[in-house]
């Protein structure tokens, strides 16, 4: 099985690497972290296979729809998912947008556009438990 990969595209903070990779890697999905929307544009030129992309709607240096305006130039069945505070950015180009910085919320959704790779990671979680009683 080959692992879905997303790209989190999001603010970047002194000292500390993206919280939302970290909760992305629970559910045992690969993930490339990107910290401008140079860097990201960049990425998926180098990654091209990315399942999908999780942005920041904060981030800087580019606005939020021609950053997803861009992303769908080079891949226009790459899933994009905006993530903003409520009622702060509105970008009709993501295929899906989350007002809201709850992680599960993000796991569901994620789990959902890659069902086949979600059942098949969640049944070797319960052979390893298995395994391991």
């Amino acid at each position: 099985m080959v692992r879905p990969c997303f790209l989190v595209i999001d603010r970047e903070y002194s000292g500390s690497i993206s919280t939302r990779k970290l909760v992305i890697e629970t559910a045992k999905f690969n993930v490339i972290t990107a910290y401008s929307a140079t860097e990201a544009l960049d990425t998926l030129t180098v990654f091209p296979a990315t399942t999908g992309v999780v942005l920041d709607a904060g981030i800087t240096d580019m606005k939020c729809c021609d950053l997803v305006a861009k992303i769908k130039e080079q891949d226009a069945k790459r899933p994009v998912i905006v993530i903003s505070a409520p009622g702060t950015h509105e970008c009709p180009q993501a295929d899906h947008q989350l007002e809201s910085f709850e992680p599960a919320r993000l796991l569901v959704l994620l789990q959902s556009l890659v069902p086949d790779a979600t059942a098949a990671i969640e049944k070797r979680n319960e052979q390893l438990t298995k395994t391991q009683t």
